[in-house]
């Protein structure tokens, strides 16, 4: 029904999700008898395969939807590593060129029932299973040159292939109950949610090492990881809302939600003789808990407008190593996350707006796991169970003005802290790393974001839309015993162009330009937060990411009475310019370049066809409640 981009989320939200905002979707109910649906297929030039479908079915009390699909994926990425590692008085240089392909697929099935009891109570129940495959594989060319001790490192080359398989499944169930007072917009209502998945993982890694310059075959390395599990999620949530006038109205509700993760994996090795025995065994277990409540009162006196929130959270977790005969846990006491809006309509077409938020982020899953992961003896990983959650304080001042013509321009200062910001982090370790350093997860002293984002949006002709977004930002984060990075200007651009062509054809070309950025406020990029300008799991406290742009484009065709078929053709990162290409360093002991590119100029055909009709004389039953307003491209769900 609708879609809402709230970059500064109120206490009515979750309080996790650090600096990042949230798309809150609005789904739209189908109250008229009859039917909708929908059927779509996609092809790309990877010779990827999709298609799903959509309907929808409404008689008297009952409302019945179901919808699927099923999706291959292929993928192919490329990369490039350049490391200069200083150890023991040596100089170790290390480049690595990556190739990787990937193929899979991914189905989704969701089904469920409305019961409108009477014209004041719903009850829905629905449930999902998805299922899908990944097989991602690698191909590695690795050279180490030492520039200083030949004997403890000398001038080698290897060759690496890896093979892996990743399966996973998930089923879920939702209950929800609304009710409807006589009053508008004055409702209650209560969902319990239930979520299981499992995962099934393999991984051979075959290493061949030569001798250079000749090169001269050494010998071979064989390396397997076999791995699964499961992961359970209960969520209990109601919500009460009530228009105590017609200016004012309160809100508030409560949310638990426990999850619990069983993880185990075996490692094997290969001995002298060919053969691979039995490694490591681990096994991991957590559960982890929030419980939460929030109120929040809004109300308008003349122009002004204002909102105050409070929410409340507190959260545990605990986790058991049984293979290791270790455990620990984390209680996280109660924390209180306030939220004021206020608003000021300067004009009927002009208002300011003034927020601030609190909200938190908590480590996940994979930062705590102390498991070392050596699967990669260049790149050792192992999470730090000592982590603390993340705190961030959102301060917002925006100005919006709609004109005559419906343009519309919206400029936005904001300013983001962080304290215990949760970064990835490269350190010193000899014991563990051949190569003296280890990749990990830390809390930094603190981080910030300020900037000043301006967004509009313009009819240049009768047949041209334009949308313009710029942010101009500056970020900075203090990592403990790493010098002080000195902060300097960023920005992103983008531009949204949607010209209307004859014979029902449009286009939509689209580009975006990022510039020099810290690598890691926020978890992978400046500005507001969040992968909005880039960033990925390589990314860590000690550097920047550089520039990088992109142009895409799609065409669409809409045929059919009612428009009601279409046919589009798009294609993504045209002129192959999409680049990630990050540095960091932790003097003075490492300095690395990593450059990454996946899927680039990916053409993808797409077919769409919607149908329906709403009429009561088709189930042969009247019903004198219908609701006229019915969005065809919305079926209902």
């Amino acid at each position: 029904e609708s879609v809402e981009v709230i970059t500064n989320p109120s206490a009515k939200f979750d309080a996790s999700g650090g600096t990042a905002g949230i798309l809150n979707i609005v789904l739209k109910k189908n109250r008229r008898v009859g039917y909708s649906g929908n059927v779509r297929a996609n092809v790309d030039t990877r010779g990827r395969f999709g298609g799903g479908g959509d309907i929808n079915i409404r008689q008297n009390k009952v409302n019945f939807f179901l919808n699927g699909m099923l999706n291959q994926r292929k993928t192919i990425s490329s990369g490039l590593t350049e490391r200069t590692t200083f150890s023991n008085g040596s100089q170790i240089l290390f480049d690595q060129n990556d190739r990787s392909s990937g193929t899979g697929q991914f189905g989704f099935l969701r089904g469920g029932i409305d019961y409108f009891i009477d014209n004041r109570n719903t009850l829905t129940l629905n449930g999902t299973f998805s299922q899908g495959k990944m097989s991602p594989d690698m191909v590695s060319d690795l050279y180490t040159d030492s520039l200083s001790n030949s004997t403890l490192y000398p001038l080698l080359y290897q060759h690496r292939a890896s093979n892996s398989a990743f399966r996973f499944r998930n089923r879920a169930a939702q209950l929800s109950y609304k009710h409807n007072f006589p009053k508008a917009s004055h409702e209650l209502t209560a969902d319990i949610t239930y979520n299981k998945s499992r995962n099934n993982r393999t991984s051979n890694i075959t290493t061949d090492t030569y001798d250079m310059p000749g090169p001269v075959y050494m010998n071979t390395y064989r390396q397997e990881q076999i791995g699964s599990g499961n992961n359970e999620l209960i969520v209990f949530q109601t919500d009460y809302s009530n228009p105590i006038s017609e200016k004012s109205k309160i809100e508030m509700g409560a949310r638990t939600s426990i999850r619990t993760v069983e993880n185990e994996d075996q490692f094997y090795f290969q001995l002298p003789n060919g053969e691979l025995k039995p490694g490591t065994f681990t096994t991991y277990n957590s559960t982890d808990k929030v419980y939460a409540a929030y109120a929040t009162f809004s109300n308008r006196i003349n122009k002004f407008g204002y909102q105050l929130g409070l929410r409340a959270e507190s959260s545990d977790y605990s986790a058991t190593v049984p293979t290791r005969n270790q455990s620990f846990s984390i209680n996280f006491p109660v924390s209180l996350f306030p939220s004021v809006f206020l608003s000021q309509k300067v004009s009927d077409d002009q208002e300011l707006q003034l927020n601030y938020s609190r909200r938190i982020n908590r480590p996940n899953f994979w930062q705590l796991t102390p498991f070392i992961d050596s699967s990669d003896y260049l790149n050792i990983n192992v999470g730090n169970p000592g982590l603390e959650p993340e705190f961030t304080n959102s301060l917002e001042l925006s100005y919006s003005k709609t004109f005559k013509n419906r343009d519309n321009f919206l400029a936005s200062v904001y300013f983001k802290n962080t304290t215990n910001l949760i970064t990835r982090f490269q350190k010193r370790d000899t014991v563990i790393s051949k190569e003296g350093l280890i990749n990990t997860f830390i809390n930094a002293d603190r981080s910030y974001v300020t900037g000043l984002e301006l967004t509009s949006r313009n009819k240049i002709t009768k047949w041209w839309d334009l949308t313009s977004n710029a942010n101009f930002f500056t970020a900075q984060v203090d990592v403990p015993g790493q010098e002080e990075q000195d902060p300097f200007p960023s920005f992103f651009i983008k531009l949204n162009n949607s010209f209307k062509l004859p014979k029902n054809f449009s286009l939509q070309i689209s580009g975006d330009y990022q510039s020099k950025i810290v690598s890691s406020p926020g978890g992978g990029g400046g500005g507001r937060g969040g992968h909005m300008f880039g960033g990925g799991g390589n990314t860590a406290a000690q550097g920047y990411i550089r520039p990088n742009y992109g142009v895409d484009a799609a065409v669409r065709f809409e045929f059919l009475k009612e428009k009601r078929g279409s046919l589009s053709l798009n294609i993504n990162d045209i002129f192959r310019t999409r680049l990630y290409d990050a540095h960091s360093e932790v003097l003075p002991y490492f300095v690395q370049d990593i450059q990454r590119r996946r899927d680039p100029q990916v053409m993808r055909l797409n077919f769409n066809w919607r149908f329906g009709k709403f009429d009561a004389s088709l189930f042969k039953r009247k019903n004198t409640r219908a609701d006229n307003n019915v969005n065809m491209d919305a079926p209902g769900f």
